[in-house]
């Protein structure tokens, strides 16, 4: 089922984000009617509604519109909250907003998942500290990157500076043992904010595609995967029972999740 605003969500409403599909998300993993990092997955809620739409937006009736669509449900769940507004009109979308609330669920995915091989393909997503809507440009790296074999693709900026994944963030172990996230563009993900105040000897800064092979161990992230084994990026290819994937995944696992 899916709910926009706390009611069956319409035909109507459906087709106008399916045929404008302008609007932000976020994506949580809910599992025994809590979520790890609730608060900052509301806080980028109100946070990208000032960016995209420049309205205000309720956190608290958001969580009891999650609460509602989720109670009773079996875990764990992926909950899926996209802001929209369903009066949107595409050829004159400088209206006054007023942003409505999707919620959708489907069941979340076995963890930890099977190791990724990846693709470091040439893309800078648009306005990448937000979460929109508009995946068509990451979506069709993803799908190039699967119809050369690979499961997924990573990417990098016209300076060969890796940034992130497809829908999720990159991070690499360095032989000294230090957890390497890159510094650039990117979707700040709860997930990785949540484990680089976890865990200790992480590090920001500018990775090269071309220092990947010295890299120890690579890995993706993000709340519907945790902390997801890398096993290559092209030809570049890393362990993937690393003991820092190991310590990471433990201190993610540790973090009291908020109740809805």
């Amino acid at each position: 089922m899916a709910t926009v605003n706390g009611e069956p969500a319409s035909v109507a409403q459906l087709t106008v984000l399916a045929l404008t599909n302008y609007g932000h998300f976020t994506t949580m993993r809910l599992e025994g009617g809590a979520v790890r990092g609730l608060s900052l997955h509301l806080a980028r809620l109100v946070r990208d509604c000032a960016d995209v739409f420049g309205a205000e937006l309720d956190p608290e009736r958001v969580r009891a519109w999650v609460r509602q669509e989720t109670a009773g449900r079996p875990g764990p769940l992926t909950v899926r909250v996209t802001v929209f507004d369903p009066a949107l009109d595409i050829a004159c979308p400088g209206e006054r907003a007023d942003p409505h609330v999707l919620v959708t669920t489907r069941p979340a995915g076995v963890l930890p998942a099977p190791a990724l091989r990846v693709a470091a393909l040439p893309y800078v997503r648009d306005a990448a500290a937000v979460k929109h809507t508009a995946l068509f440009g990451q979506l069709r790296m993803r799908r190039e990157a699967r119809r050369t074999g690979f499961d997924d693709v990573l990417f990098t900026g016209p300076d060969g500076l890796v940034s992130e994944g497809c829908t999720w963030n990159a991070g690499f172990v360095d032989w000294d043992g230090r957890v390497v996230w890159p510094e650039a563009d990117v979707l700040p993900g709860v997930t990785m904010h949540l484990l680089r105040s976890a865990h200790r000897g992480s590090t920001v800064r500018p990775v090269h595609i071309d220092e990947l092979p010295a890299m120890h161990a690579a890995f993706a992230t993000s709340a519907g995967i945790g902390v997801r084994a890398v096993q290559a990026v092209d030809g570049a290819r890393f362990p993937t029972d690393d003991p820092v994937l190991a310590a990471l995944r433990e201190a993610y696992a540790a973090l009291p999740a908020e109740r809805l």
